[in-house]
């Protein structure tokens, strides 16, 4: 599963990109997950299952499922991020990607 994570700085995306691949080796689970910046979602196309966005970005959700019409854009719960739930964050790009 490949998991693009949109956010403004990356700091803490860093950290809750760590917690979600701990998760997913835990889970058997393989995933690629890379992050980057509104921009560079504007400037190149990305091949992914899903894209997250940061809470501070989520704001960015409608431009980007009309740039990417057939893949999955959800934003990140803000609790889940600010406690760097891998696992749950994990757990509901998996939940989006099936059900959508």
């Amino acid at each position: 599963m490949k998991i693009v994570m949109v956010c403004a700085y990356g700091m803490s995306t860093s950290l809750l990109m760590k917690k979600m691949n701990a998760a997913a080796e835990e889970k058997g689970v393989t995933v690629e997950i890379s992050a980057h910046t509104p921009v560079e979602m504007e400037e190149k196309k990305f091949d992914c299952d899903i894209i997250l966005l940061g809470p501070q970005v989520a704001y960015h959700k409608e431009r980007l499922q009309t740039m990417y019409p057939n893949i999955p854009v959800a934003a990140i719960a803000m609790m889940d991020y600010g406690m760097m739930n891998g696992e749950k964050v994990l757990e509901d790009a998996i939940a989006a990607v099936t059900n959508h």
